[in-house]
């Protein structure tokens, strides 16, 4: 069975599977990303990684995997096939796809940024599928987004579109660490509003999901730090609708993970604020922590695509699930 390799590299964790040309999860693992040991350490993990999944897929489907892709976080040079740099793993200027080709024999192999390549599957088989103009959005540690037009992402020309966390929604306020104060993600991220619950609760351990739960529970300290998020969220997202006029917002991250409690109050702040603009459907992500790999593996179809017409990929099949084991331990950090 012809398939791909799919990798995505988190913060704690990474995510690989092996994919069918139809989007079918044939085989998926997990394991350590293991940051505590460095950088070199980290790629050789990523390179053996790849190995054993290249290794599994001829023992299992009679041939190598055809093509290989990979998202990985941080600032990602994709037309050179360089991660450029990311802060949580402390790489610099990594030549990722020559050395994945190298380990894996050669095949040709697609390097992403990892919020874009979640976008993309959002796109094509997930809460995005079938709009031509969409803006993906994830809330966790922080915000990040990614811009879909006709299927694909806009990585802009520097490969920063996109970065809607930095929209600056109140100005001169919290300081952010790219320089700026008033940024959204000071405000509306997972992180943000874990903080802010903290503080408000007095329990220092407290998290966002707390906070959601409070809220549900009729708290009205909890409604107050939450209404702060949402409103904040809304006006960074007027702004990026103003300026991109998408058809679909997907939020996604583990603020999303409350389900109405977000979405029900954030959709009528986003209409309280839109004037002339259309208003699009804002809409949960559907594909949960798995739309980094699954949009791996639409890289690595993709590109095989490009070199080849005839070669068919995955645009509009929602994936299955596979027969095979999952490995060790889960990324459960929201990557944004």
């Amino acid at each position: 069975m012809r398939h791909v390799i799919a990798l995505d590299v988190g913060g704690t964790g990474m995510k690989a599977a092996l994919v069918g040309a139809d989007g079918t999860l044939l085989h998926e693992a997990r394991r350590a990303t293991g940051r505590e040991r460095g950088p070199e350490a980290v790629v050789e993990t990523i390179l053996d990684f790849a190995a054993e999944l290249r290794a599994y897929g001829l023992e299992r489907y009679g041939q190598p995997a055809a093509a290989a892709g990979v998202a990985v976080p941080g600032i990602v040079d994709a037309e050179n096939g360089i991660a450029v740099y990311a802060a949580n793993l402390g790489w610099r200027d990594v030549p990722m796809r020559a050395l994945l080709s190298e380990r894996l024999d050669a095949i040709p192999v697609a390097l992403g940024h990892d919020v874009r390549t979640g976008g993309l599957a959002e796109g094509r088989i997930g809460a995005g599928n079938g709009a031509d103009r969409f803006l993906f959005v994830p809330l966790g540690t922080g915000i990040a987004g990614a811009i879909g037009i006709g299927g694909s992402i806009e990585a802009g020309a520097h490969g920063y579109a996109g970065e809607i966390g930095h929209i600056v929604v109140r100005p001169g306020g919290a300081e952010c660490g790219c320089g700026q104060r008033g940024c959204l993600e000071r405000y509306a991220s997972a992180s943000a509003v874990s903080l802010a619950w903290a503080a408000a609760s007095g329990d220092p351990d407290a998290d966002a999901a707390d906070c959601a739960k409070a809220v549900e529970s009729g708290d009205a300290r909890a409604a107050q730090v939450w209404q702060d998020a949402v409103d904040a969220l809304a006006d960074g997202l007027v702004t990026a609708l103003t300026l991109l006029d998408p058809r679909t917002l997907i939020i996604g991250g583990g603020l999303a993970e409350a389900g109405e409690t977000l979405f029900t109050p954030l959709r009528a702040a986003v209409e309280q604020r839109v004037t002339f603009q259309k208003l699009p459907a804002v809409v949960p992500a559907a594909l949960g922590d798995t739309a980094g790999c699954l949009g791996a593996g639409l890289l690595a179809w993709d590109l095989l695509a490009a070199r080849t017409p005839t070669d068919q990929r995955p645009t509009d099949q929602r994936p299955t699930h596979h027969e095979g084991p999952t490995h060790n331990e889960s990324d459960s950090e929201v990557s944004a």
